[in-house]
């Protein structure tokens, strides 16, 4: 054990004790931050360039690529420097920062995905009304409601689980400073700690899920009432991208809360964490990008008006 008087920080274990996944997993980390970099900063800039794309379904999605960025940077530079060196360690500060940041951050998405679906349904619901009601002020509105839940969750969440006493024990059995590995090295009884998260996760998470359920249940009946075709074809097609990153988001983080607490295989829990902190934040641009006609129409606009520009001079 560590004596806590010199040392006040925590070692993050990770994969230490797979040697094998220890090597494989940096470069396929640091390949999905990649793409996760350039993609959502792609998406941030574009509707910025380009002011077909100023409306509010680029609106969110724009916010929804600063999330995504904030989180995989959140975790995946201490993350690297943990796995490719031999020093595990995270100081105290540097810990709490990424608890906080980790709990508002995954908040806010699950809010933020729950209004994206509020946004596709008076979209395709009520398209003559759409922009009136969807105005700049709600949109702002909105987004603003989302960090302020995400912030009030982490203040209540992050302080409770820090301030756990720990007898000692520094080591968490994770690659980044997580509430539940947190909770996990408490050497006092975690029951009240274990009810506050999961109504805070019932709430957090489930609330978001059920309107979203509830806004794609009325786009369906819409969908369904449209008579022809290609109006149906290009009302699914309006929604279809928002499915998607919704469907791989809940479904990686439900599969990975279902399993057993004691499970024997604690590392496909850390392995599903990978997938929904940085693998979904590198897919979520792609699938934007590569299924929607208007975003890749200002991709080539902005390049061709580039090349002119280049030709030009």
């Amino acid at each position: 054990m560590i004596n806590e008087s010199y040392f006040g920080g925590f070692i993050l274990l990770g994969f230490s004790g797979q040697p094998q996944l220890e090597m494989i997993i940096p470069g396929f980390v640091f390949f999905f931050y990649t793409v996760a970099l350039m993609g959502n900063t792609a998406i941030i800039l574009l509707p910025l360039l380009d002011e077909r794309l100023q409306t509010p379904m680029y609106f969110f999605l724009r916010n929804l690529a600063i999330l995504d960025l904030s989180y995989t940077t959140n975790i995946v530079p201490q993350m690297l420097v943990n796995v490719w060196g031999k020093d595990k360690k995270i100081t105290f500060g540097g810990c709490a920062f990424q608890l906080f940041s980790s709990v508002a951050l995954f908040t806010v998405e699950c809010m933020l995905l729950a209004v994206m679906s509020y946004d596709r349904f008076n979209a395709v619901c009520k398209p003559l009304h759409y922009m009136t009601i969807m105005s700049p002020q709600l949109c702002q509105g909105l987004v603003a409601i989302t960090w302020g839940i995400g912030i009030t969750n982490c203040m209540i969440l992050s302080p409770y689980a820090m301030s756990l006493p720990r007898c000692g024990n520094h080591y968490l059995d994770h690659y980044f400073c997580e509430i539940s590995a947190m909770v996990k090295i408490a050497c006092v009884d975690t029951t009240a700690v274990e009810e506050t998260l999961f109504a805070s996760c019932f709430f957090i998470f489930l609330a978001p899920l059920l309107l979203i359920l509830v806004s794609y249940g009325f786009i369906a009946i819409a969908v369904l009432k449209i008579k022809s075709a290609r109006g149906r074809q290009k009302a699914f097609g309006t929604c279809s991208s928002h499915l998607f990153v919704v469907s791989i988001f809940y479904g990686t983080v439900i599969y990975m809360h279902i399993q057993p607490g004691n499970s024997p295989s604690q590392y496909e829990g850390k392995l599903l964490s990978i997938f929904y902190t940085i693998v979904t934040p590198s897919l979520n641009p792609l699938i934007y990008t590569l299924r929607n006609k208007e975003f890749k129409g200002a991709m080539k606009r902005l390049i061709g008006k580039g090349s002119v520009e280049i030709t030009g001079h």
